[in-house]
Order: C-alpha cells, then structure tokens, then sequence
C-alpha cells in the first residue's frame, strides 16, 4: 500500500498562521525536478517577471527568516509588503504587542474588583482603591486600537482570501468587536456595570499570538475524547463503590456507630465528593478513621478505592494523556519542520532567476543553482544568530565552482538544527616560570574539585553554627568566631579567582558561565565583609549588635552566610547528572512556554468565573469572637462552622474570589489538592452544592490534565537531553548550548519532506507564482 504524501494536512491554508489550512491537497507532478525551468513572478499587482535582483534577495531574506522561526510563508511578497512584513516581525514591534497583551491581561488586578491590598484575609482587609472610571477604559482602548492595527496588519500581509480561511484571525477579529462593543458599553454605564463580559475572553489575545500555543491547543483539543472516556472510567469507578460505601455505612440505631455515616456518607452528593477528594488522597485517612475505629476490616473498601483509582487509573490518564498529546504534538511538529523545508526550497527558487547568478536549462544533466556571492548577500541581511550565521556562510564558502544547487542549498540550513558548541579564547602565554606554574596549577581540574570541597566545608561551618545558636536571638548571638571564619573562606575564593583569571585571562575567565557566577558572588561577599570591617571594626570580639547602624551585625552576617550558601551551586555544573538536570529547568523556563501559557489562560478564564459566581460569597460572622476561640461549640444559625478541619476553623479566610488576585492564589490551592476539600465544603455550604461542579472542572482542567502533562514533557525533554550528553564528558555539556526546542526534541521522529513535495506546495502560494 503506498504511503500518503507528507505533506497532506500538514502544511496548508489554515492552520493558524497566516493562512495555513487544515485540509490541503496534493499535487503530483510528472516532471522530474531537474527537469523544470523556473518562471517567476510576485504578483499583488501583476508584479513583472524578472524585475530586479534585489526583489530575489529581499524575498529569499524574508523566506528564510520564516523558515528560522518555522512561520507560514504565504504572504505577500511585492517590496513594501516585504518591508512591512519585516518591520511587524522586528523584536520592537513583537515586544511592543506582547507588552500590549500583558498590560490588557494586568488590568484584571486593578479593575473592579480591585486586588490593591495588603492582604486578601476578608477579616482585616481594607476597603481597596477603586481606579476613577475611565481610567482602565482608557488604558483597555488604547490596547485595542493596537489590536485593531495588529489584525489589519496581518489580513493585509496574507490576502483577504487567505484571511477568510483562517480561523484563528476571525475569531480575533471577532473578540475584537466584542470587547470594543462591551466597553462602549461600560463607558455608556459610568462602569457601574458588575459583569464584564470582555475580561473572560481576554486571554484570547494571548493565545492567537503564539503559533505553539495555537499548535498546543489544537493537539489539547483532539486528546479530548481519550481523555474523557478514562474520566468516565473514572466516574464508574466513584459512583459504584459510592453506592457500596451508602450500603456499608447505612445509619445505624446505634449512635455510637454512625460516625462514618454522619461525616461521609450520609447523603449522595456528601458521598460522592468524599471519595473524589479520597481520590486525589487530599483526606486519607481522615475519611476511614470513624469506620476503622470500630472494626479494622473495613480499611479494606477504603484500600481497595484507592488502590484502583489513585494508583491504576489515574496513572493510566497520565499515561494516555502522555501518549496521545505526544502523538499529536509530533503531527504539528511535523508541520513546522516542513515549514522550515519549504522556506528555504522558496528562498532558492526565488534566487534562480535567470541572468541573476543562476544557470538553469532543461537539457538533462543540468540543475538549477544559486552563485555564491548572491547567497552571502541575503545572508548578510537575514537577522539570525551570528553562530548560525558564520557556521552557514562558512559552508557556502567551501563550494569550488562558486554555484549552490538545491540539495546543497537545504543542507546548509541544517546548522539550524545543531547544537552550538561554544569555544573558549586560548590562554595567555607567560614568558615568566612562575606565571607558567600558576597557570598549569590552576588550570587544572582538581582546582575546581578543591574549591568545591572548600565551599562545602564553608556551608557545613554554617549549618554547625545555626544548629548550636537556633534557640538564641539577635542580641544573645556571638558573630565573632563566624566572621573569622567567614574572612579565611572569603580569602580564599577571593585568591582563587584572581589566580584563575591569571591562567585563564580575562576573556577566558568569563567565556565560563560558572566562573561569572562564581566570581560575582566572591566580589559581592568581599563588599559585604569590607562593609562589616568598616561599620564594626572586626574583629573585635564585643562588639554592640545593633546600636545605630543601617544594618544589624547579625543582620550583615546572615547575608553573608545566605550568599555563600548559594555560592555552593557552583557544583552544579561540575556534576554531569545536576548540569543536564539544571539545564533542563532553564530550557522549560524558555522553551515551553505555550504549555505555561495556555495554563495562565485556564488561570485567568476560571479567576474571572469564580470571580462572577462566588464574590463576597464567604463572609466572616458578625461576632468576631467565634473566629479567635476555636474551641467554641459551634451553635451559631447559617453555614459558618468551627468544627475542626473546616474553613474557619482553619483560619483560610484570605483564599476567596473576592478579587483577580486571591483568586489566583485559591485555583493554586486547589491544583495542589493538598486540603481542597476544604474549600469546596466551605463554598457548598455558603453557597450551593452545585458551586461543586466549578471546583471540579477545575480540578480535572488543572491537576489531571495540565499537570500530567507538564510532568511527561518534562520527562521529554530531561531524556532528550541525557541522551544527546551521554557521550560528552562534564567540560563538554558545560560548553555545548543545546537548541532543545520542542521542534528539535521530536526532530529524529520526523519524516523529511520530498522535493516533489516541497515544490507542489510552493506552487500553490497565493502571491509567489512559480511555475515550471
């Protein structure tokens, strides 16, 4: 059975990036590629065939500046539009509309309800500032005005045909009108409206800017119906032993026997939602306790509950969710690869123009190809990373004919998918004996090993020193003997450093990134100890710990102690192990952001309806004294409740929906599951048994779906990396700089596009005519 072209469904006309579509179609072609001539012509306004050289170059520019950021090249291509399209995709004009967004985002803490409090505890929080109307209003239009620019900037670009099919630039012209139409509204109400229907669909103007959100939201989108069987799998589960928990724990006509039933199950929904907090284990064993307390065997229905749904099928949603968001996440992977293909096959066919540094015949054995020279002209304008930059030119550089044909033309474009390996200056060379030792000595690794151990002796003199003074206080503490201490360390790494900058030089010194940390934070510790000496005159060993001065001895001291604690890291990256871990971390900080946006978008969309449905529903009781004696019998009429474990007993009373940001913080509280049941008690009782569903939904949207997530693309990409530094020694993954995008993490698992491929799609760009 032959297998489907690569390219069907991949790259097309909608999938969310000027004008890719979900469903294209395929062309095949007779024509062998070395076969065909270029004709060529960028048509908005029937743009002449031919017309300059610098028209090529500018469009191979722009082709393969779309092809580094893996963007849809369909768009227009004619000189000022190219121009324009530089200028919209220019770092200013890219931050200037992400700080847009941020600011629009950022209006939900001083809106009404305003979170410009100290605290969000209802019992002492003071009435908050409340901006004058007009003010956000103003700030929100001017941000939508952008937004209006930013769409008519980009239907411009890709064509009002293209922009019809893409979905994504509809729906944001869509929120658009909303929000512009809800705030006409605001301004026509004095802002005393309660209910701003524009601030649920604010996110929206995150996710369009993203291509991987958008990508990551799709793929979210179709992992849907295997989630949601596992989850229905799920509910059988809690429902039936529910039914058999009601049967087991059935009231009895002894009182003394109905502590299970009275706390548990004495109702359907009170059943219910006990075991779903059982579930995620946030009330175990609290929830068997009354059972087990009268007879041991029923642990068993507890144990059994647990053991099928926390431990098998909720490791089973992770394992599928993992599994089938992976599955999808390499389709779009696959997209954008293909992406780059086609971008830089573009930036070539366009360079072939005849009389241009190209030769092209349809006499067989001749190809297409591109001169040199022109190539590093469109290189010299194409902004990118300088390694990349010089790693390409210098491959261009190796042609002996002066000529690039188009299978050369696309490997060159694989430095794009290398690791950098940074190379460090060369030492200075001394003519002096003693230089020459130091520089041997202290080039060395054992040096580092030395320093390391050093640094460890530090901290264990620390942690000696805060277990023998834990009970005392500021006044009753003797610094004395810790600041002699700390002057012998400091001296040393002070020595240390200045004899690596001698073997290393200056350069050298600072090609290394643990030496910058190492040697800021010795220069810091020097300033700190230089400081001491010259308020307290150490080493004195009396010496009056507070009188007068800006800082406290203790005080100086203890900071001291922090940063030399955190001077330890500097093992980090001598240990193989901890630098692939560390540099794990700092690649999900940067590269998987989609991920934690599209959840600061579920963050914000499920603040925004809590807000809604449940502001000002907790309120503290009027007799204030039932707050502060836990010990009261709880005798008062209404929901409130001091009985042990509950929300006022506890004291949780800041975690609320009284405002954007307290609402943040309780979705937090609830994500981590740790006592959740708690809020979702106190809200069924000061409001309905329904407000249940909200916490749920939450739940399932953020702990079992986001999280597992999270976790597995973590585990993507710590194992991607292991296996990529397997081979390298320690210096080695200290030097390399891994491009571990999520392209490049499921880059092996990726098919190649073929030519043919490439260059039907090409010939369906709808202002790049090509045609052969």
């Amino acid at each position: 059975m032959e297998e489907e072209p690569l390219l069907t469904g991949s790259i097309n006309r909608g999938s969310g990036d000027y004008g890719s579509q979900d469903n294209g179609e395929h062309y095949h072609h007779e024509e062998s590629p070395e076969s065909r001539r270029l004709s060529y012509s960028a048509t908005d306004d029937s743009y002449p065939v031919y017309k300059d050289a610098d028209l090529c170059i500018q469009q191979a520019v722009v082709f393969i500046e779309d092809a580094i950021q893996y963007r849809s090249i369909n768009h227009r291509v004619d000189s000022g539009s190219l121009r324009l399209y530089r200028w919209y995709y220019s770092k200013i004009c890219q931050w200037g509309l992400g700080f847009t967004i941020a600011v629009v985002l950022g209006l939900a803490f001083i809106e009404k309800p305003s979170s410009l409090t100290y605290t969000s505890d209802i019992r002492f929080k003071p009435k908050p500032w409340e901006p004058p109307c007009g003010l956000t209003e103003g700030i929100e239009m001017v941000c939508l005005c952008i937004f209006i620019l930013d769409v008519t900037v980009k239907t411009y670009l890709i064509g009002w045909e293209e922009f019809r099919m893409n979905k994504w630039l509809i729906g944001y012209t869509v929120v658009i009108a909303a929000s512009v139409v809800d705030w006409m509204l605001s301004i026509s109400m004095m802002c005393s409206e309660s209910l701003r229907v524009r601030r649920l669909i604010r996110p929206f103007f995150l996710l369009q800017n993203s291509s991987l959100m958008k990508k990551t939201l799709k793929c979210v989108k179709r992992t849907l119906p295997e989630i949601a069987s596992v989850i229905l799998l799920l509910g059988l589960h809690i429902c039936l032993f529910t039914m058999i928990g009601m049967l087991i724990f059935a009231k009895s006509d002894d009182p003394k026997k109905n502590g299970e039933w009275e706390t548990y199950f004495k109702n359907l929904p009170k059943a219910l939602s006990s075991l779903l907090v059982l579930l995620t284990t946030a009330n175990n064993p609290d929830v068997m306790i009354p059972a087990y307390s009268l007879n041991r065997g029923y642990s068993i229905f507890f144990i059994l509950f647990s053991v099928f749904g926390t431990y098998l099928l909720m490791n089973l949603m992770t394992a599928i969710i993992y599994n089938q968001f992976r599955g999808y996440l390499l389709m779009s992977v696959q997209t954008s690869i293909i992406r780059r293909r086609l971008g830089i096959r573009a930036a070539f066919e366009v360079l072939c123009c005849p009389g241009r540094g190209h030769t092209s015949t349809q006499s067989e054995g001749h190809v297409e190809r591109v001169a040199v020279n022109m190539f590093l002209q469109v290189m010299d304008r194409v902004h990118m990373k300088s390694y990349w930059r010089e790693a390409i030119i210098k491959a261009a550089q190796q042609f002996p004919d002066g000529f690039i044909n188009g299978e050369a033309f696309q490997r060159l474009f694989n430095e794009l998918d290398k690791d950098f390996m940074k190379e460090h200056p060369p030492k200075p060379v001394y003519s002096s004996p003693v230089l020459q030792h130091i520089q041997i000595i202290y080039s060395h690794f054992y040096i580092t090993v030395l320093g390391n151990v050093v640094a460890l002796a530090n901290v264990i003199c620390i942690c000696t020193v805060l277990v023998l003074d834990s009970e005392k206080s500021g006044l009753e503490k003797n610094n004395f003997y810790m600041e002699i201490l700390n002057c012998i360390f400091i001296l040393y790494y002070l020595i240390e450093m200045l004899l690596k900058i001698v073997a290393f030089g200056w350069r050298g010194y600072l090609s290394y990134r643990n030496n910058i940390f190492d040697g800021f934070l010795t220069v810091l510790l020097l300033a700190i100890q230089i400081a001491i000496f010259i308020t307290y005159r150490i080493p004195y060993e009396k010496v009056d710990p507070v009188p007068g001065h800006v800082m406290a001895l203790w005080e100086m001291v203890r900071l001291v102690n922090m940063l030399i604690v955190f001077r330890f890291l500097r093992i980090i990256p001598e240990i193989k192990l901890m630098a692939v871990v560390a540099s794990t971390l700092v690649d999900l900080v940067k590269n998987l952001r989609a991920f934690a946006g599209i959840l600061l978008v579920v963050y914000y969309m499920f603040a925004v309806l809590g807000i809604w449905l449940f502001q000002g529903a907790i309120t503290p009781p009027s007799n204030t004294s039932l707050i502060f004696n836990a010990n009261v019998e709880n005798k008062t009429d209404g929901p409130f409740s001091m009985d042990c474990g509950t929300f006022e007993q506890l004291e949780y009373w800041p975690n609320n929906f009284d405002d954007f940001a307290s609402s943040l913080v309780l979705l937090y509280n609830i994500m981590v599951v740790n006592n959740w049941h708690v809020f979702t008690d106190a809200y069924t009782r000061y409001t309905t048994e329904w407000s249940l569903v909200y916490f749920v939904a939450w739940w399932l949207t953020s702990s079992v779906m986001w999280v597992n997530l999270f976790v597995a693309l973590i585990l993507e990409n710590f194992t991607y990396k292991w296996d990529r530094s397997n081979a390298l020694s320690v210096e080695d993954v200290e030097r390399i700089a891994y491009q571990s995008t999520v392209q490049l993490i499921f880059r092996e698992h990726v098919q190649e596009p073929t030519e043919e491929e490439l260059l039907a799609q090409l010939q369906q760009h709808p202002h790049l005519h090509l045609s052969w």
